[in-house]
């Protein structure tokens, strides 16, 4: 990871990961404005119901401004996020030399 950039890292219980991965792609253009470089979604082997993302940004305020977003716009709204099952947990990570 570059210096200064920053990974929102998003993880939660789903319902269905169809129609989690068909609500995820509606924000595309959502994602891009806010600056997301990239994603990465991952699932546990062993769980099915739960769902592991992260996204990459520039700069630690851009992630913040995106995760504001999502907690006002989309988690809070059944319509924008059917397939979330549960509360999602989400912090801003960034890289530590080691």
């Amino acid at each position: 990871m570059l210096d200064g950039m920053a990974v929102l890292h998003i993880e939660h219980p789903i319902s269905d990961l169809d129609t989690w991965l068909t609500a995820f792609g509606r924000f595309a253009d959502a994602r891009a404005q806010a600056g997301v470089r990239a994603h990465r979604i991952h699932q546990p082997v062993d769980d099915p119901g739960y769902i592991v993302v992260a996204l990459e940004f520039d700069d630690v305020d851009s992630a913040a401004r995106f995760k504001g977003f999502l907690e006002a716009n989309v988690w809070s709204n059944t319509e924008a996020s059917p397939a979330l099952a549960g509360t999602p947990v989400a912090r801003i990570l960034t890289a530590v030399d080691g």
